[in-house]
């Protein structure tokens, strides 16, 4: 595919080879050759299998477990394209990591998104593609253009498919307040929210929940699933509190340590996530769907790749 002299290549890293295809198929491109390896002591080894001199370079990788791999793999091949001559990089990474470190809550705390989105843009990524960031304002620590996706539409049709009656979109915090009632909206739904305290990382209470969800069906949004403690305290909160049936959907699926456990055994009926971070086999559920972001992805590096709009993705 050659639009303005410069051909385009799609490369993949480790982290979720199974997306970089679907979009390389979306694409009706090949996966271009590379080679992401360790050395015996475990540094990242990268090896280029063709030419990329002047060529519109897009590496696909997500920066999910193991976070600081992923993102040692990324900064190298970067890198390795850099020093390739390669006419422009985009880094298009589905899920990007470390972005709940965004601010100081506080003293000596960290802004690891910062650090780490100097760290790309130092490597010699030359634009950034990404979805749903956990917030917003990160697209600010980006010297270099940054095209934010939105998963939102891709969940929305999955539930509109379904046309739940008397249903109610739920957000699991006050912070994602503006998330939920642009989903309701599409849904033509009412929201509840949920006022909850996190005394620790990781470890969730909840202390009330605004709004009516008696005998409604409940649909809980976020973005990003970990360990799953929130949303399981929720969903069983709603579920004691009277609601019908309950139901979630976030656009990023980590679920580390005890999520898969705590989903299977809480009041959630069923769960869809889409494919930014992969699906292992031990995390599979018959509760937990999955929808693909290859297509939205696909369309962004053409557009991005052909001089157009991105903009009109984002609804």
């Amino acid at each position: 595919m050659n639009i303005h002299g410069n051909d385009i290549k799609i490369f993949a890293a480790n982290s979720n080879k199974e997306l970089a295809q679907k979009i390389a198929d979306q694409l009706g491109l090949p996966l271009s050759k590379c080679e992401v390896g360790t050395f015996s002591d475990g540094e990242i080894a990268v090896s280029v299998g063709e030419t990329v001199r002047g060529s519109d370079v897009f590496i696909i990788q997500s920066t999910c477990t193991p976070v600081n791999n992923n993102l040692m793999e990324l900064l190298i091949m970067i890198d390795a394209m850099k020093r390739a001559s390669a006419g422009r990089i985009t880094a298009v990474i589905p899920y990007f990591g470390y972005a709940r470190q965004d601010r100081k809550s506080k003293s000596r705390d960290p802004i690891s998104a910062k650090l780490v989105a100097d760290l790309i843009t130092t490597a010699g990524a030359d634009r950034v593609l990404t979805m749903d960031l956990h917030a917003a304002q990160i697209q600010g620590f980006f010297n270099i253009p940054l095209d934010h996706l939105v998963g939102m539409p891709i969940l929305a049709k999955h539930f509109e498919q379904e046309n739940l009656d008397n249903l109610v979109v739920v957000s699991p915090d006050l912070g994602s307040v503006n998330r939920a009632r642009t989903f309701a909206s599409r849904l033509d739904a009412p929201i509840a929210i949920i006022d909850k305290r996190r005394p620790k990382p990781n470890v969730s209470e909840i202390m009330h929940i605004i709004g009516d969800i008696k005998d409604k069906n409940v649909l809980i949004i976020d973005d990003i699933i970990d360990t799953a403690g929130t949303l399981c305290n929720a969903a069983n909160a709603l579920k004691e509190r009277g609601a019908r049936s309950v139901r979630a959907c976030a656009t990023h699926g980590i679920l580390s340590g005890p999520a898969v456990e705590r989903i299977r055994d809480s009041a959630i009926e069923e769960l869809v996530l889409l494919d930014t971070i992969p699906l292992t086999a031990e995390k599979t559920l018959d509760k937990i769907q999955v929808e693909t972001v290859a297509p939205i992805f696909a369309q962004a590096i053409q557009r991005i790749y052909s001089d157009q709009s991105v903009s009109i993705l984002f609804n």
